[in-house]
């Protein structure tokens, strides 16, 4: 390993490297976890508690019922639900089952799920009732040959459960009319799966997890391949970084954690769901994060020592008018990660809880934490930190060479957390593996002398909307199929609110076509952060002289 300047930022008892080799699997760690913590609380939602011993038993027989199916080792099961006990159930299921997740965003349009499944060959699903109708409209076109229906109320006991699904339905009208005749119920396919057996899967380091599907430059979704041990890594990594201040948590007292961020993203499937477990940790699952109302209120019911969010969330709930009535006082430690965190919202952060926002860096490709901030630090640094124990980062400049201490470069990152590379992708994988195993991450950066990074632009044209990755060349694919477009471009222009948000500028072939018909267009295909907030008509984009669309000079002139 090389010269690593940043060891002297790590706080006391945060050791330089970790080993991942301490686990065989995931399905190692989980099932070490559901009998050491048996009868503690693993996840509290809508005022029901699921303790480690039922998530165990839950997932076993799920497990068997997945088994029981045909599915043999290493086929892709997706996963498309909120944060409800189903999720973390049907994930430890699928790793029992020696299957593979498939995270999906249960806001994906038809076009965007049929992708995703298609291209991960995905032979079942778990999916919640409310997103039932998007799949509806594509699983013809999917090798999905089995459905598990989920409900919100499935969990919560035969009274309170039937009540939560009647409102969900019937009053707020949540559940879109469908029609997949062969589903089964979530509940029933546990039922079954009780009067099996688990028939025992030897899951190794090197088999596969989880497909993280990220945008690619190429305007297409990539799977990061992530291995058991890459995750595993990251959990433990993740777990030494936050000791000197989760190592404070009282005797006696339960480490818990806000879980507001979708567990379908790579951030919160790590440092909550699978370090929540690691540590026997109890999960706030909070299914919707927009309902900032609904968070504070639920919040106010718990005490709580780690939030994980993106800057949007820390921002509106500083800001909310019912911020006073949680008590904050127990928060250890809350990391800002997914998109950049401002100024501004740390200050206020700190000013109204007393624990300041860690900012850290990573992506679906790093699974995803690979640099913080020190969680013993009190003042905001602007900084992504330095990198995580066992960590290597870099920054190259466009040959692959090293640049000097404080000059800008492609930021580089060597580590057990590091994926295989894309799925089925050698040729994109080999565009961001470096010969020596650092992934070539696309943001540059500089790197100071204490070994702290601070990100200052983005090689790639993408746009971070609230922590999400949005790609210009998808939502260019989509306008350009719309009737009436000539030509488009898509920039990210600042917003307070979300960091950045969509620009699409259209040159019109058709007059008549207005500034709805492309909103329209865009929301039945594109899922909801990918949208445009800005649409702006031109007579002509500008170009280089080999016709490439100068995307600066769009942006520099909004």
């Amino acid at each position: 390993m090389t010269a690593r300047p940043w060891l002297a930022a790590y706080p006391p008892g945060v050791p330089a490297d970790i080993d991942p080799s301490q686990y065989r699997s995931l399905v190692q760690l989980m099932e070490e976890s559901f009998s050491k913590y048996a009868d503690r609380v693993a996840y509290s939602f809508m005022g029901k508690d699921t303790t480690y011993r039922e998530t165990d038993s839950q997932s076993r027989a799920l497990a068997v019922y997945l088994q029981g199916l045909g599915l043999a080792r290493g086929d892709r099961v997706a996963i498309m639900m909120p944060n409800v006990p189903q999720y973390p159930a049907a994930v430890a299921a699928i790793l029992r089952a020696g299957l593979v997740v498939v995270n999906v965003n249960p806001l994906y349009t038809p076009r965007e799920l049929e992708h995703q499944l298609k291209d991960s060959g995905s032979k079942a699903i778990v999916i919640i009732e409310n997103f039932a109708h998007t799949l509806q409209q594509c699983i013809a076109n999917t090798p999905v040959q089995h459905v598990v229906l989920a409900s919100m109320g499935d969990r919560l006991g035969l009274l309170k459960g039937a009540l939560v699904n009647y409102v969900v339905r019937n009053v707020k009208k949540m559940v879109p009319a469908y029609d997949l005749p062969k589903a089964v119920r979530f509940n029933r396919a546990v039922a079954e799966g009780t009067r099996g057996t688990l028939k025992p899967v030897d899951v190794g380091p090197d088999d596969v997890a989880v497909l993280q599907y990220t945008g690619g430059t190429t305007g297409v979704s990539k799977g990061a391949v992530l291995l058991h041990r890459n995750v595993i890594a990251n959990v433990l990594q993740s777990e030494a970084w936050n000791q000197p201040v989760m190592g404070k948590v009282p005797a006696g007292e339960q480490p818990t954690a806000v879980v507001a961020l979708p567990l379908y993203h790579i951030f919160a499937f790590t440092v909550n769901m699978m370090l929540g477990m690691r540590t026997g940790g109890k999960g706030i699952l909070i299914p919707n994060p927009r309902d900032l109302p609904a968070v504070l209120k639920e919040l106010s019911k718990h005490t709580f020592h780690s939030f994980p969010a993106v800057n949007t969330l820390f921002n509106g709930l500083a800001n909310h008018p019912d911020f006073g009535n949680v008590n904050w006082s127990n928060l250890k430690v809350s990391v800002g990660g997914g998109m950049a965190v401002q100024g501004a919202v740390a200050q206020k952060w700190l000013e109204k809880t007393g624990c300041p926002i860690c900012e850290g860096y990573g992506l679906s490709e790093t699974s995803p934490s690979a640099s913080c901030n020190p969680v013993t630090s009190t003042a905001f640094t602007g900084t992504i930190g330095v990198p995580l124990p066992s960590t290597e980062m870099k920054c190259l400049d466009d040959n692959g060479v090293e640049v000097p201490l404080g000059q800008p470069g492609e930021i580089a990152i060597r580590g057990p957390q590091v994926m295989a590379g894309y799925w089925q992708r050698p040729d994109e994988t080999a565009k961001v593996m470096t010969p020596d195993g650092f992934f070539k991450t696309g943001d540059i950066g500089v790197m100071d002398e204490r070994g702290y990074f601070k990100i200052v632009d983005r090689k790639k044209d993408m746009v971070l909307v609230s922590g999400f990755n949005v790609y210009p060349n998808e939502v260019e694919e989509v306008v350009a199929n719309l009737e009436g477009v000539l030509e488009c471009a898509v920039v990210g222009v600042p917003d307070d609110k979300t960091g950045e948000a969509v620009k699409l500028v259209v040159v019109k072939k058709n007059p008549e076509l207005t500034e709805q018909q492309v909103r329209d267009f865009c929301h039945a295909n594109l899922t909801g952060y990918k949208r445009p907030r800005v649409i702006e008509f031109r007579t002509d984009l500008p170009k280089t002289p080999v016709g490439k669309i100068l995307r600066r000079e769009l942006r520099d002139r909004r």
